[in-house]
């Protein structure tokens, strides 16, 4: 089941990783904190980097650059994070090239 961001799953998260385990459901989620809490796979921007990220649009404001000046800017980094146990309890084998690429593997 792939579960796409929205203030409303967010909210929900934790009752959708439970309903997910409990119909034997693999997921994947879009930001790496879901893997964290239960789901299978998350790929998605690194959070605290994109808070990094408006910190620095923050000190361009407060410098006197005005804001319709300063470009958009996309998440710098993403990340990919595979919870191992969870693929173990699904009866689920992980390829070691997925492993590998992995930034974190839950164990």
């Amino acid at each position: 089941m792939l579960v796409l961001p929205s203030p409303m799953v967010n909210s929900a998260r934790r009752r959708i990783i439970e309903m997910a385990a409990k119909h034997r459901m693999p997921t994947i989620m879009a930001f790496p904190g879901f893997a964290e809490e239960g789901g299978l796979i998350a790929y998605g921007p690194d959070v605290p980097d994109m808070f990094r990220q408006a910190g620095d649009v923050m000190v361009k404001v407060l410098r006197g650059t005005p804001p319709s000046e300063i470009p958009i800017e996309r998440p710098a980094r993403f990340e990919l994070v595979v919870n191992r146990k969870i693929a173990a309890s699904l009866g689920l084998t992980v390829r070691p090239s997925l492993l590998v690429r992995a930034d974190r593997v839950i164990e």
